[in-house]
């Protein structure tokens, strides 16, 4: 038996802050205990790590990843490997990816072909959701047993005629599954359909950079989308999760969705909160870089994003991180915005910026983690063993600095891409080491994980529905 204790340090959870003391034993907490206390006192260990004036959180869960995507003719540049290394850099120690079922294939197919890409490759810990991309009898059918092996929720799109949409028929059929085995449909909410028209009239019309990106993919088609998709699930009897909610009318749909009582959960991402359509329009086709779906808002939908968050009408922050080199990869759009693959790079970045906005104050201390570690766990069924500092939890531990002030680049970050969406913005606050399962992953700043580390993690179903 291994014990490690950790000393000195405020810990933060969602639901306390306590200048507590944190015993591991065996890769899980065993106790926490104020410190000085004559029970602390008399802890042995094997280690002892000192968090003196730093803060003791639950590593992060980022429960929308897309490791090695394929998309748009290319992959996600980052491996499971590669990112799930920057993933523990960044201070999350558990990502949830996305399996993908193929057109005509079944979903065991996709979840085989996803599971064989993360084993033995991942420095943290994973889960799957699975994306239905072709709703049939089988497929509904084979729901039942994916959620009797810990894949609880299943993602479904509006949005990309021809590569993963299902029209509202299919929509409601996986609902009404999902209302009966307990479990979670995501939704990529755009209406796919009208963009495509917008799309091929912009390009017809000559409007081919980046920032027209933006400019047909627009805030009312999420809005719509998001509404609809709400009316589904009510005819479905069935809860719903929105994915990457990035405009204020979407926003306001979920938010009298929930005011009437509905189980509707909504995520936005790091990219939504600091990023905006002055991004897209960067010259010389820079603004490609900042591709991705839903699109980067015009600033004045972020005010919309963090009273949200604030007001629990979104319940999540993660980081749909998918990355995509702008040399080769980005670059395949030039002439042609419909043809940049759509993706950010972000999984490093989520922890820091979401303390920025502590600093900031468009957050409290307990609502950062709350929205990074704690409801992402409990939404896809992964708390109390994940998401939080608890005798039982795993010991996902994170010493967090919060005065070091870093600048974040490409030059520095650990992602397998070749920009980084926030190069040269100053923030406050820094990951100095990272417990992974009690075992150490980074110390000090210092990269001491391995391939192989992170286990695959069965999920209950969404722990906010029981």
């Amino acid at each position: 038996m291994t014990r490690t204790v950790i000393r000195g340090g405020l810990v933060i959870t969602a639901a306390d802050e306590v200048h507590a003391d944190v015993l591991i034993e065996d890769g899980r907490v065993a106790a926490l205990a104020a410190q000085g206390s004559a029970y602390a006192e008399g802890w042995t260990a094997d280690r002892t790590i000192d968090a003196t004036g730093h803060y003791v959180i639950p590593g992060g869960v980022d429960a929308h990843t897309h490791m090695e995507l394929p998309f748009g003719g290319t992959f996600a540049s980052d491996t499971f490997e590669t990112g799930t290394r920057a993933a523990a850099w960044g201070g999350t120690t558990t990502i949830v990816d996305f399996a993908v079922q193929s057109v005509g294939r079944s979903l065991r197919e996709g979840l085989d072909a996803w599971q064989a890409k993360a084993d033995g490759k991942c420095a943290v810990d994973y889960a799957f959701h699975m994306i239905l991309s072709d709703v049939t009898e089988d497929s509904l059918k084979e729901m039942d047993a994916l959620i009797g092996e810990g894949i609880s929720s299943f993602k479904l799109f509006m949005a990309y005629p021809g590569v993963f949409y299902s029209d509202d028929g299919q929509i409601l059929r996986a609902m009404q599954r999902s209302a009966a085995n307990g479990g979670l449909i995501m939704m990529h909410a755009e209406n796919g359909i009208a963009i495509d028209v917008l799309v091929e009239q912009a390009l017809a019309a000559g409007r081919t950079a980046p920032r027209h990106h933006g400019e047909v993919r627009k805030a009312l088609l999420e809005a719509e989308a998001t509404h609809r998709a709400i009316q589904l699930a009510r005819v479905a009897g069935a809860p719903l999760y929105v994915v990457h909610v990035s405009a204020e009318e979407a926003v306001a749909e979920l938010a009298a969705a929930r005011d009437k009582g509905l189980p509707v959960f909504g995520e936005t991402c790091p990219q939504y909160l600091f990023l905006s359509t002055d991004n897209l329009a960067e010259p010389d086709f820079e603004g490609a870089k900042y591709v991705c779906s839903t699109p980067l808002r015009p600033r004045e939908h972020q005010a919309a994003l963090w009273r949200g968050l604030r007001t629990n009408d979104l319940q999540v922050v993660s980081t749909d991180h998918c990355p995509f080199c702008f040399t080769g990869q980005k670059e395949l759009g030039r002439g042609d915005f419909s043809k940049i693959p759509n993706g950010l790079p972000g999984v490093e970045n989520r922890m820091d910026l979401l303390h920025q906005a502590v600093v900031d104050g468009h957050l409290t201390r307990r609502r950062w983690i709350e929205t990074a570690c704690a409801t992402p766990a409990r939404m896809f069924g992964l708390y109390p063993k994940k998401g939080t500092i608890a005798p039982g939890s795993d010991a996902d531990i994170v010493i967090y600095d919060p005065n070091a002030q870093q600048t974040l680049s490409a030059d520095t970050h650990h992602m397998n891409v070749d920009y980084s969406a926030y190069e040269g913005k100053r923030v406050t606050g820094q990951v100095v080491t990272v417990l992974s399962r009690g075992e150490t992953v980074i110390d000090r700043r210092q990269f001491t994980g391995r391939a192989g580390h992170g286990r695959f993690v069965p999920r209950d179903t969404c722990q906010y529905l029981s």
